[in-house]
């Protein structure tokens, strides 16, 4: 993994393309709080689970006044047919060229079955109304991560 960054720094500005080819940047978001999260891989049980899980409390997020942002290095094609299939009602970034990532410091050395290989660390910021990292949450539990969010971020 990259610079690792705290609590209390100012995130990133990152700028990306949406599953429309939309070009997003940190910076549309200016006075929202934002829910940046990165995850390893469109259709995947966790990938898939986090995504519903912030889906099925997309309301409550949004009363609380939140943005939700999805990152991946999957391509906007393969989002488009992620969110068709299980209808997601927030944006997906395609960061195929990996920029976002190295930004914040989540794509590194990964295990899984004695398989040592690169990729996403599955992570989530919480970026208050000007932009400042107001938490992280390392390894977010894919099936209550909203309930995670709330608690943080009351």
């Amino acid at each position: 993994m990259v610079e690792n960054l705290k609590e209390g720094d100012k995130a990133p500005v990152f700028k990306g393309k949406d599953q429309h080819g939309k070009t997003v940047s940190l910076a549309d978001f200016k006075g929202k709080r934002v829910v940046l999260y990165f995850y390893p891989k469109d259709m995947t049980p966790g990938c898939t689970a986090q995504a519903c899980n912030l889906r099925d409390n997309y309301t409550a997020l949004l009363k609380k006044g939140y943005v939700v942002v999805g990152v991946s290095t999957d391509s906007e094609q393969s989002h488009q047919k992620f969110i068709e299939k299980y209808e997601l009602p927030f944006t997906l970034l395609a960061d195929e060229d990996r920029k976002i990532v190295n930004q914040y410091g989540v794509w590194g050395e990964k295990q899984m079955m004695g398989r040592v290989y690169d990729g996403i660390h599955r992570t989530t910021f919480l970026i208050d109304e000007k932009g400042v990292i107001a938490h992280i949450i390392k390894k977010p539990d894919t099936k209550n991560h909203t309930e995670e969010i709330l608690e943080l971020w009351k």
